[in-house]
């Protein structure tokens, strides 16, 4: 089933404001919420859906990636995969909307426990242009922080497993109740009860881990991707971070990439360009040949369509752009040298441009337009 636009579900436009854009998710959060909706599996459904949007559409650079490739940014391991995003993940990352921890004075937010997340783990992935043509698997070996074999936790004595303590303050408008993270437990109302003698002072041991990250065709250069729960574990009842995978692209050797277009440079014996010929070349996708034409001009572009890198949202292909040029050799034997000669004087050797034949100030343009 295909996933909604991010803004359909908060209902709002393309060009709204950050500001609109924390409104319409409260407004979806407190209708979704699942202390008012117990036991509504499709309620909370829709609450964790709002929670996914409004996730990428708070973040610029997310927003940014969202509009410029749609879901497909955040595919591949880069977005919450179909129900990555669990509820613990909501109700960690986004207090500031529900205030309390979670909840919207009412109907039992107040009280609901925070839950601390590990921190994000941050790797670089190169991949080859044939790799980003046809998407990827890849398997990395990942350090990661896990809670040591035979720890244990206990319920925070100081918040009682509440994550946070509530203070009241007299204050010449009245007595004020703020709440704050439990030092204690550091937000996750727990505190070790029994730590291994090979962990830290949290109870983690650093293991190795080969995480499989499927890259989807069309990634770009400086691209960020997500496997959700592969970065370092939380203390106690904790939600592990998450792996940021960082995108680089390797240089060709002989082709560029333009977006979704790749361009190639051939080069073309006088001799193939004056009789024509039939020339093989690499493209991402193997091999294709070419027929040369006859007299083919140095500066002429050859399109071959679909032969480029795939557009990361799946909706086409780009095309590989051959750039003919007639390579001219810079010593000639002395029976070459008077052959050429003679031909100063021919006709069919001076320059004679037809109307088909664009400039190279044409060509540059057509191709940006």
């Amino acid at each position: 089933m295909a996933k909604r636009d991010y803004y359909d579900i908060l209902g709002i436009s393309k060009g709204a404001s950050a500001a609109e854009i924390k409104k319409a998710y409260r407004k979806m959060a407190v209708k979704y919420h699942p202390d008012k909706n117990p036991d509504d599996k499709a309620a909370e459904e829709k609450f964790k859906e709002a929670a996914e949007a409004y996730e990428v559409l708070s973040d610029p650079d997310k927003k940014a990636r969202f509009d410029q490739f749609g879901h497909q940014a955040f595919e591949g391991g880069g977005g919450f995969g179909g129900g990555g995003m669990n509820m613990d993940d909501i109700f960690s990352q986004f207090g500031d909307i529900f205030g309390g921890g979670g909840g919207f004075g009412g109907f039992g937010g107040g009280q609901r426990q925070r839950v601390m997340k590990g921190s994000n783990l941050r790797i670089r992935v190169k991949l080859t242009l044939e790799e980003i043509a046809t998407g990827v698997e890849k398997k990395v070996k990942v350090k990661r922080k896990m809670q040591a074999k035979g720890v244990t936790y206990k319920t925070c004595s100081v918040c009682n497993g509440q994550g946070q303590v509530t203070r009241v303050t007299n204050t010449i408008l009245g007595r004020m109740q703020t709440a704050a993270p439990c030092n204690t437990c550091g937000g996750t109302g727990q505190t070790i009860d029994n730590r291994p003698p090979n962990s830290d002072s949290q109870g983690f041991v650093v293991e190795e881990e080969t995480v499989s990250i499927k890259i989807p065709a069309g990634v770009v250069d400086g691209m960020q991707l997500k496997v959700t729960g592969k970065g370092n574990a939380a203390p106690g009842n904790g939600i592990s971070g998450d792996l940021l995978v960082a995108i680089t692209e390797e240089t060709h050797p002989t082709l560029q990439r333009e977006g979704d277009n790749l361009h190639y440079d051939l080069y073309v014996s006088l001799p193939d360009a004056i009789l024509g010929s039939s020339i093989e070349i690499e493209t991402v996708t193997g091999k294709v040949r070419l027929k040369i034409e006859a007299g083919v001009q140095s500066g002429k572009i050859l399109r071959l369509r679909g032969k480029g890198i795939p557009n990361v949202n799946g909706y086409s292909r780009g095309d590989l752009l051959v750039h003919i040029n007639v390579w001219t050799p810079k010593t000639l034997s002395k029976e070459q040298k008077t052959f050429f000669e003679k031909m100063k004087s021919d006709e069919h050797f001076s320059p004679k441009p037809e109307s088909s034949d664009k400039s190279f100030f044409e060509k540059v343009k057509d191709m940006f337009s």
